[in-house]
């Protein structure tokens, strides 16, 4: 396979597939490895699945910040969906190829929701600072149509952004290696078996990232400093835990999510195994753990599930 992997070709339109190394690890620890997968994608599609249909079934929850909890949940669906089962796939096939358009495709699709999720976690942000810091002008600031506004919105830039990583991706020459060393298609590892200048990509993807990670932090953090400066003048114990309850979910997604891409785009080339487990936490683990948090955290979520299980068990 490997051998297959490094053969160089001439320039980039005559490569027609890519070898998708994955882990680095003995053949019979792959079986395990497949099991995990299956058991954290599994979890995937119970939770998020679960959480979208309590959402959509639950008159109680039609509110701002369960219209995107819901949206977050598809996009922690999919996203994963793009990743999870070619990888599977590959822990059984031998050659672990996957095509050119395949590849473009999976990166595309990564791509658009991952950087969704950015800005859909930024508005999720902003609907804490207006329910805490504006509790009487919630409903009005809050609408139907400014709700579907920033969602729409976190799709769109997902979409541009998307649009213009894989484009300048795949306008790349291949002619080093059809090896990518990772488990899916991502820029860097495809970058590191191009013959192209890079100079010109890099700048213009650090551009892109920073485009793209600088106003969602700053949205969120910006928020949160309201909303603790908010929280102070709370006098009553219980109305302040109550607070830091509704918040602490939304922390903890956001915590893991983009604490796994600093920690992936800092590790240096040289280091491609600590990518991969840090590509595992935001491609497998955030979204395996974000229904849980949001469910156990969440008494409204735990009432409407519990009522959704009674339901089904009536009608069985």
């Amino acid at each position: 396979v490997f051998a297959m992997g490094d053969r160089g070709t001439s320039n980039g339109s005559e490569v027609t597939d890519f070898i998708l190394v994955g882990f680095r690890v003995r053949p019979e620890l792959y079986i395990l490895l497949f099991l995990l997968f299956l058991l954290v994608y599994a979890m995937i599609l119970l939770g998020n699945v679960g959480m979208v249909a309590v959402i959509l079934t639950d008159p109680r929850l039609n509110t701002p910040m369960y219209f995107f909890l819901g949206n977050l949940s598809f996009i922690d669906l999919f996203y994963s969906s793009v990743i999870a089962p070619k990888a599977m796939i590959n822990f059984w096939s031998e050659s672990k190829s996957i095509s050119f358009a395949g590849c473009a495709t999976q990166l595309f699709l990564f791509a658009l929701f991952i950087v969704a999720e950015g800005f859909l976690l930024a508005a999720m942000a902003y609907d804490r600072f207006i329910a805490i810091c504006n509790p009487l002008l919630y409903s009005v600031q809050m609408s139907t149509r400014l709700c579907i506004q920033l969602v729409a919105g976190s799709y769109f830039c997902g979409c541009i952004s998307s649009v213009l990583q894989t484009s300048l991706t795949f306008t790349l020459s291949f002619c080093a290696s059809r090896a990518i060393d990772h488990f899916y298609c991502d820029t860097r590892p495809l970058q590191r078996i191009s013959c192209s200048d890079l100079f010109i990509n890099r700048i213009i993807s650090f551009s892109l990232s920073a485009i793209i990670i600088l106003p969602t932090i700053i949205v969120i953090l910006i928020s949160y400093l309201y909303i603790v400066s908010t929280v102070l003048k709370i006098r009553s114990t219980e109305g302040r835990k109550k607070v830091f309850s509704t918040c602490s979910s939304h922390l903890g997604v956001v915590s893991v999510l983009y604490g796994a891409v600093f920690f992936m785009y800092l590790t240096p080339d040289r280091f491609p195994e600590l990518s991969k487990v840090a590509s595992l936490c935001y491609t497998l683990v955030t979204p395996m753990l974000n229904p849980l948090i949001y469910s156990l955290r969440n008494k409204d979520v735990k009432e409407a599930l519990k009522k959704l299980l009674e339901k089904k068990n009536t009608i069985v």
